[in-house]
């Protein structure tokens, strides 16, 4: 690994990267900000009604199903938080109690790296980030907010994915891997989405990690009227990502806290300390203990920006339900979840412990979150935070070589 410092420009700022990689860096969690039209640009006419953006008290606010959503606080992203503000905060600690507005600071400007392919190539070369999947942000306010009417979530998902397409392409110059997002309501239409976004060339598609809303209810991903779907993504050669949603999980929160919805920037004890790990978790545990790995043995998952702590925990789960009911499983469930899941930790969690419960580093992905605030400022400063145990091989394959493989690059060479 090489150490560099060097002055770039990002915008109108100029800082000091100290950190780049003698090797090809492959990050799995990189962002875009949505324009304002990125939902209604290609929204059919009849689906005009469920989003639309008002003006309260002087800023502008999201609308979906006739309901103001404050999910993100500014959804037009004109002004946006600096990449990585609230690095320390997650590494460190909030020892002065600051409050998250606090702790983000100055805000910046969205510079065009943000919202376009182009200037986004330039500034990952500046970061030395050779490949990325590219998530979009404002995305994962849309399926919750219209849970009661899947067929108005297939419609604003296809209008979405349109908007993707035509803006970022889903793979642009074989270096910046946009994820199209994919809902699963009606099978039938999730389909015809997978589909559509393989034709025109994705490599990875988002599905939310969630129970699945329909017309008579919400029901697991894993269940089996579901698998023709995960034939067609595993027949596909797609990569089947879970990126950090709002899985639902404050409508559960609602019986202790009373009715609102998941606002991840608001000041709130009770969701940090209840939820945040149990989306993900509730989601590889049905994955495994509803058969959907052994009823498709090709299928690979990676788990984005939701962190590796829920790990241990959820295999120590496995571990103890496997001896109480072999019956219940086609194998082990310990080796079914690390020969199918791959999980992308945080910087700051215990790396060596995850490694461990996986039994390697083969499915560990690095993910710097870049340009989100809970983010790194410098994606590749996610080295200094892997642990000494991982010698100069582990580090490659965290860092590229592993999401490489998993997208049929494994030849990157730098």
């Amino acid at each position: 690994m090489n150490l560099t410092s060097e002055s770039v420009r990002i915008s109108d700022q100029s800082m000091t990267i100290t950190r780049k990689c003698d090797f090809p860096v492959f990050d799995a969690d990189n962002h875009l900000y949505e324009t304002q039209d990125a939902f209604t640009r290609h929204l059919p006419k009849q689906y005009k009604h469920v989003i639309d953006y008002v003006n309260v008290r002087g800023r502008t606010k999201i609308v979906i199903n006739g309901l103001i959503s404050n999910y993100i606080p500014n959804p037009t992203f004109e002004v946006v938080a600096r990449p990585g503000a609230h690095e320390d905060f997650f590494k460190n600690g909030n020892p002065e109690g600051k409050s998250m507005r606090e702790l983000t600071g100055e805000p910046m400007k969205c510079i065009p790296a943000f919202r376009e392919p182009e200037p986004r190539l330039k500034l990952m070369d500046e970061l030395g980030i050779d490949r990325t999947l590219m998530f979009p942000t404002l995305a994962s306010v849309l399926e919750e907010r219209m849970r009661e009417d899947p067929e108005a979530i297939h419609a604003a998902v296809h209008a979405l994915n349109q908007w993707l397409h035509e803006t970022w392409s889903f793979n642009y110059q074989d270096r910046i891997f946009t994820t199209p997002v994919i809902s699963l309501p009606i099978v039938e239409k999730a389909i015809a989405e997978l589909e559509w976004v393989v034709k025109h060339g994705a490599k990875a598609i988002l599905i939310r990690p969630a129970p699945v809303p329909g017309f008579r209810g919400s029901r697991s991903f894993a269940y089996p009227e579901f698998d023709p779907f995960w034939k067609r993504a595993v027949d596909s050669g797609v990569l089947v990502t879970m990126h950090a949603s709002d899985s639902g999980y404050a409508r559960y929160q609602s019986d202790w806290t009373g009715p609102t919805e998941m606002l991840p920037f608001k000041d709130d004890a009770f969701r940090w300390a209840t939820a945040t790990k149990r989306p993900i978790e509730d989601s590889m545990a049905s994955a495994v203990c509803h058969g959907l790995f052994a009823r498709h043995p090709g299928l690979k998952i990676a788990v984005i920006e939701n962190g590796g702590s829920w790990v241990p925990h959820l295999l120590e789960n496995l571990k103890t339900t496997y001896k109480k009911m072999p019956q219940a499983f086609a194998e082990d469930p310990i080796k079914t979840f690390r020969r199918h899941v791959y999980v992308s930790p945080f910087f700051e969690d215990h790396m060596a412990e995850l490694a461990e419960a996986m039994g390697g580093t083969d499915n560990i992905l690095f993910g710097s979150d870049y340009p989100h605030p809970e983010g790194l400022a410098e994606p590749c400063t996610y080295v200094n935070h892997l642990p000494q145990s991982f010698n100069k091989e582990d580090v490659r394959k965290v860092m590229g070589g592993n999401l490489g493989k998993l997208m049929g690059y494994e030849t990157m060479v730098k």
